[in-house]
C-alpha cells in the first residue's frame, strides 16, 4: 500500500537550518555569549563569570578529546558540590563522552564495581574522597584508567592519587575548542547508579533530549525568575543534581557551591549570597527547621524544592512559617529526578497553614516534560478510580524517562511495561488528578490483611512536638503477620516514652495503624538524606515477633 502524503510533507524536509538535536549543552554557550560578565559560580573565594566558566568547560572537553576520549566513553567523577563537578556536566559531554557522577558515600568496593561496570576511562577525584577512590582504583584494576586529582582549598587533607591535577588537565585544553552537539539527541549524556541496597546497583542512562527538557521544566515548575541564585544543598551526583546544573546554565543563574550541608553554612550562604532557591530531601528541611533561631536571619524570598521521600505536612508548615516557600516534587533516578510536581492553585490561597501543607504534601501532577502519569493495577495496568483511596502502582512515560539500564536488558524489560515505566511506588489518584504516594511496594505493611501506609503513620509521628525524625517499617508478628515498628529520633533535651508516643498516635489515627513498637535511636541515612529503611527493616526483624 502506497504511503499517503499531504501538502505539508512535500519537499519540506528537516535540514541543518530547521532541525537541531536537543541538548542542554546549548544552554551554556548561549548564556556565555549573552551574559559573559554575570556571575556563574561562587565557591568560597572563587568567583567566576559565565565567560570564564564556559572557557573552562571547553578546556576540559578539549583536553579529554586530545587524550582519546570520545563518543561512548565514560568519565567518572567522585566529588562534592564544587565548581569542578559543575564544569564536568558540560565539559565531559562536550567531548562526546558520558558523565558518571558517583555517590560520595559509597565504599571502595561499590565504587570499584561502578568503575568496572561503567567501563570508565577517566576518574576525577575530589581530595575528600581520595582514600576511598584510591582503594577503589586498586580493586577495579582498570588498565590505562586516567586518574585526575581535583585540588580544592575548601577541604583540608586528602592526598594526590592521580597522574595529574584537574588544573593541569585544563591547561592542556583549548578555551576556544570547537566542540560539537551530539549526533543524536538520543545519545547518552550521563550514567547514574541506583543505590543497590538489594544487590548490585543498576546504571541508569540519560539522553541529551531528556536532560534538556527536564532542565527546562525545572524553570517552569518552579517559576524561576532569570538569574536565580541557587544553593547546592542537593548532591550533584544524585540524578545529576535533578538536572539543575543544566537548569542554572539555561537560567543564567548563579551556582553557590557547598561542600557539607549543615545549618550554619546553609543559612550563612542564604543570607550573604542572597540565595533564592535550593533543593533537598525532607530530612534536610527538618534539620533547618530545628536549627537555632539566631541562624535564620535572612529577609528575602527563598524557595525550596523537596523530594526523595514524602514530606510530612508538619515539616512543610514549619518551613513556610520560617519564610521559605516549599514546592514538593517527585521522581526517581530513572526519571531524571523530579518529573511530578505538587502544582499550587490560586483557589487554595485562602486555606490555613495546615490545609496548605496537606495539599503541598501530595506529589501532584506531571511536569511539562512528562507525557503521562497514572496510578494503576500493577498487573493489568488498568487505572484505579480517582477516589483518593484505591491504591495502585505509579506509572510514568515521557521524554524524561531513562533510556534504560546499561548492560542489564532484564531489568530494563521489567521496568518498562505496556508503554509505561513502573515506578515501584504505591499511591492513590485524587479526584482533582493529583497523585499521592502511600508507600514503596516493599514498605507497605500488611497487618491482619489490612494495608498500612508507613507514610501515613510517619506523618502523624512528625506532628508530635518532641519528634525530630521518624521512620516506620514492618515488624513480624505471630498474630497479625506484621505490625508497624517506629524508629524515632527525639529533639535534643526532650524526653518521651514509648507508651506516650503510641498513645499519641492512637489519638490521631485508627488504632490498628499505630505502631506497636517504638525504638529511640539515630536513623541511618543516605548521602541525599533518605532514611535507609532496609537497615531499619533488618533491625525490626531481629527483634523477633511482637
Amino acid at each position: 500500500m502506497a504511503t499517503q502524503t499531504n501538502i505539508f510533507d512535500q519537499g519540506l524536509e528537516a535540514n541543518p537550518a530547521n532541525f537541531v538535536q536537543l541538548s542542554p549543552l546549548s544552554f551554556i554557550a548561549r548564556t556565555a555569549a549573552i551574559y559573559p560578565d554575570l556571575p556563574a559560580v561562587v565557591h568560597g573565594d572563587i568567583r567566576r563569570n559565565w565567560a570564564e566558566t564556559y572557557a573552562r568547560t571547553r578546556r576540559l572537553a578539549s583536553a579529554l578529546a586530545a587524550r582519546g576520549i570520545s563518543k561512548g566513553d565514560t568519565v567518572s567523577v567522585i566529588a562534592a558540590n564544587i565548581p569542578e563537578m559543575f564544569e564536568s556536566h558540560f565539559g565531559v559531554p562536550m567531548a562526546g563522552a558520558v558523565l558518571n557522577t558517583i555517590n560520595t558515600r559509597l565504599d571502595a568496593e561499590a565504587v570499584a564495581f561502578i568503575l568496572n561496570h561503567a567501563e570508565a576511562k577517566v576518574l576525577l577525584v575530589d581530595p575528600e574522597f581520595a582514600e576511598v577512590a584510591e582503594r577503589a582504583v586498586r580493586i577495579a584494576h582498570i588498565p590505562d584508567l586516567l586518574v585526575v586529582d581535583i585540588e580544592d582549598s575548601s577541604f583540608e587533607g586528602g592526598h594526590r592519587i592521580g597522574a595529574l591535577t584537574y588544573e593541569a588537565l585544563l591547561a592542556e585544553g583549548d578555551p576556544e575548542f570547537d566542540w560539537i552537539m551530539p549526533e543524536s539527541e538520543w545519545d547518552a549524556i550521563s550514567l547514574n547508579y541506583t543505590s543497590g541496597t538489594t544487590g548490585d546497583p543498576k546504571g541508569v542512562v540519560y539522553h541529551h533530549r531528556g536532560a534538556m527538557l527536564n532542565a527546562m521544566s525545572n524553570i517552569v515548575t518552579w517559576g524561576m525568575a532569570h538569574h536565580a541564585r541557587y544553593l547546592w544543598t542537593l548532591p550533584m551526583f544524585h540524578c545529576n543534581g535533578w538536572c539543575f546544573p543544566w537548569t542554572i546554565a539555561a537560567n543564567a543563574g548563579v551556582c553557590v557551591c557547598l561542600r557539607a550541608v549543615r545549618p550554619e553554612p546553609v543559612f550563612q550562604l542564604i543570607r550573604d549570597e542572597k540565595v533564592s532557591h535550593f533543593c533537598g530531601a525532607p530530612i534536610i528541611l527538618q534539620m533547618l527547621v530545628n536549627a537555632p533561631d539566631e541562624l535564620k536571619d535572612f529577609d528575602h524570598e527563598v524557595k525550596v524544592m523537596t523530594a526523595g521521600a514524602p514530606p510530612p505536612a508538619a515539616v512543610i508548615a514549619n518551613m513556610e512559617a520560617m519564610g521559605v516557600e516549599v514546592t514538593q516534587v517527585y521522581g526517581l533516578t530513572e526519571t531524571y529526578g523530579p518529573s511530578v510536581v505538587s502544582a499550587w492553585q490560586s483557589k487554595w490561597d485562602g486555606l490555613d497553614s495546615a490545609g496548605r501543607a496537606r495539599l503541598k504534601a501530595r506529589q501532584g501532577v506531571r511536569n511539562i516534560a512528562l507525557d503521562g502519569l497514572m496510578v494503576a493495577d500493577a498487573e493489568t495496568l488498568a487505572p484505579v478510580p480517582p477516589d483518593g483511596q484505591t491504591i495502585g502502582e505509579i506509572f510514568m512515560r515521557g521524554n524524561n524517562v531513562m533510556k534504560g539500564y546499561v548492560k542489564n536488558p532484564t531489568a530494563t524489560d521489567t521496568a518498562f511495561r505496556g508503554g509505561w515505566f513502573a515506578s515501584g511506588d504505591l499511591g492513590v489518584m485524587h479526584p482533582d488528578g493529583y497523585v499521592e504516594i502511600k508507600d514503596r511496594l516493599k514498605d507497605i505493611i500488611i497487618s491482619g490483611g489490612e494495608n498500612i501506609s508507613s507514610v501515613e503513620v510517619e506523618d502523624v509521628l512528625y506532628r508530635h512536638p518532641d519528634v525530630l525524625e521518624a521512620a516506620i517499617v514492618a515488624r513480624p508478628d505471630e498474630k497479625w503477620g506484621e505490625t508497624p515498628c517506629a524508629f524515632v529520633t527525639l529533639k535534643p533535651g526532650r524526653n518521651l516514652t514509648e507508651a506516650e508516643l503510641i498513645a499519641f498516635c492512637r489519638q490521631n489515627m485508627a488504632h490498628f495503624k499505630a505502631p506497636r513498637t517504638v525504638i529511640f535511636d539515630e536513623l541511618p541515612k543516605t548521602s541525599t538524606g533518605k532514611i535507609q529503611k532496609f537497615i531499619l527493616r533488618d533491625r525490626a526483624k531481629a527483634l523477633g515477633t511482637d
